[in-house]
């Protein structure tokens, strides 16, 4: 086995932070290797709160993960989310000195590489640039310009913004866990990898991810990524609408809700009774599973308007064929389909991220809780290997790896890099 072709995800959530150890199999599909999971206590709807907290989950985890896959895990994949990531359209162009020649990959790179050089609000940065079509002397719909003759390469990108602290911050647990971190990739992309098809992508699909703090919405048409937003509510404000609406502490409000919630009150009957435990020998408390779904229907109608308002929003509302793909940890409540078809109009199902795993994979895993960790790993794959075809074109000699080196990449001046670049002046 080569040690190279590992890929290491680290999820930090807001309920849950989690690590996956994925590499590819002979078939195409992702082998775990192993995975860890904790309780995520110093995140705050995908902003990290408290770094001590933080780095000693992200231990923890990777010390699981580590265990149960037999790697020396030292090279992470991270996610990043939460309410300050934002996105927005912009075209770029070039103009080419040496048009008789063909498009090559270095002026592509060198368009892509502008992007990241537009001007900003103050704290804010472009975490990431993808291009969804180019344009060659005005003809439009390229996908692959490489090899073409022309004058002028343009095209459309879609830019990912972030708040730079917020991104320092979970570097710096990352670093502070004893890891370095390859790539920082936004989690709505990883979470389509792991659910969605490409024939999805083709026809037009709203993939929502439903997390403890937020929820993350990628709106995809014609195979193309065309719109991101993140809500700033998710399972956690269930959680505290249950223990607020039925006056028991948070512990009990997240098992009522996992155990018996359901986002559609009229699918319950009124004798349907379930008993809390009192506190200190206090007697039972009896709750109505009628009120429980009535409470939990009235936040999910919430968020999921303000999901379809994003959608209407985007401009592609009719255009999206596959309707809408819900994930996440939140996306397990009972009749959340329905309800969202109700409100939207949309075809809706549960993505769940087995698609692309191999057989052997436990059954907790294939779980949409686990669509953002499984998807950075096939997103970190796919990273590596495209910058395995790179290195190959340009001829230049791939090194081999250490043992515990899995995937050590260069990149251009990137996020990800003006982030290590400000660590290493600090001399953090």
């Amino acid at each position: 086995m080569k040690s190279s072709e590992i890929i290491v995800s680290l999820d930090i959530g807001t309920s849950k932070i989690a690590s996956i150890v994925g590499r590819r199999d002979e078939h195409g599909k992702i082998e775990i290797l192993g995975h860890g999971r904790t309780e995520s206590i110093g995140v705050k709807r995908g902003v990290v709160s408290n770094i001590e907290n933080t780095v000693n989950s992200i231990r923890t985890v990777i010390e699981e993960a580590s265990q149960k896959s037999g790697v020396n895990i030292k090279y992470v994949n991270v996610g990043i989310a939460g309410q300050h990531i934002k996105s927005l359209q912009h075209r770029g162009g070039i103009i080419r000195q040496n048009y008789e020649e063909e498009i090559s990959q270095e002026d592509v790179d060198t368009l892509l590489n502008n992007m990241y050089n537009l001007n900003m609000s103050p704290g804010e940065e472009i975490i990431d640039v993808i291009a969804q079509e180019y344009i060659v002397d005005g003809e439009q719909g390229i996908k692959e310009p490489v090899g073409m003759l022309g004058n002028s390469l343009e095209a459309n990108f879609h830019i990912i913004i972030g708040q730079t602290t917020a991104a320092k911050n979970i570097y710096k647990c990352v670093t502070k866990a004893d890891l370095e971190v390859i790539d920082l990739i936004l989690e709505p992309i990883a979470s389509a990898e792991a659910t969605l098809g490409e024939e999805e992508k083709e026809a037009g699909v709203v993939l929502v991810d439903i997390g403890g703090g937020t929820t993350d919405l990628a709106i995809f048409q014609d195979g193309i990524i065309r719109h991101t937003a993140v809500i700033p509510f998710g399972g956690d404000v269930i959680t505290e609408d249950v223990k607020e609406g039925c006056t028991i502490i948070r512990k009990h409000a997240e098992e009522l809700k996992v155990k018996f919630g359901s986002c559609l009150a009229s699918e319950n009957h009124d004798d349907e009774i379930v008993a809390i435990p009192g506190l200190r020998g206090r007697p039972p408390k009896e709750i109505s599973l009628k009120n429980l779904a009535s409470i939990i229907q009235a936040r999910m109608e919430e968020i999921v308007e303000h999901i379809y308002y994003e959608i209407k929003n985007s401009g592609y509302e009719k255009k999206l064929i596959a309707g809408i793909v819900l994930t996440g940890g939140g996306a397990q409540l009972k009749h959340l389909t329905q309800l969202t078809e109700f409100i939207t109009g949309m075809d809706t199902r549960i993505g769940y991220p087995n698609e692309h795993l191999a057989n052997d994979v436990p059954d907790e895993l294939a779980s949409p809780m686990y669509a953002t960790g499984i998807g950075l790993v096939i997103e970190g794959m796919g990273r590596y290997y495209k910058e395995m075809e790179k290195s190959k074109a340009e001829e230049e000699p791939v090194e081999e790896y250490e043992e515990e080196a899995e995937q050590k990449e260069t990149k251009p001046i990137s996020f990800l890099k003006k982030i290590q670049d400000f660590f290493e002046k600090d001399g953090v």
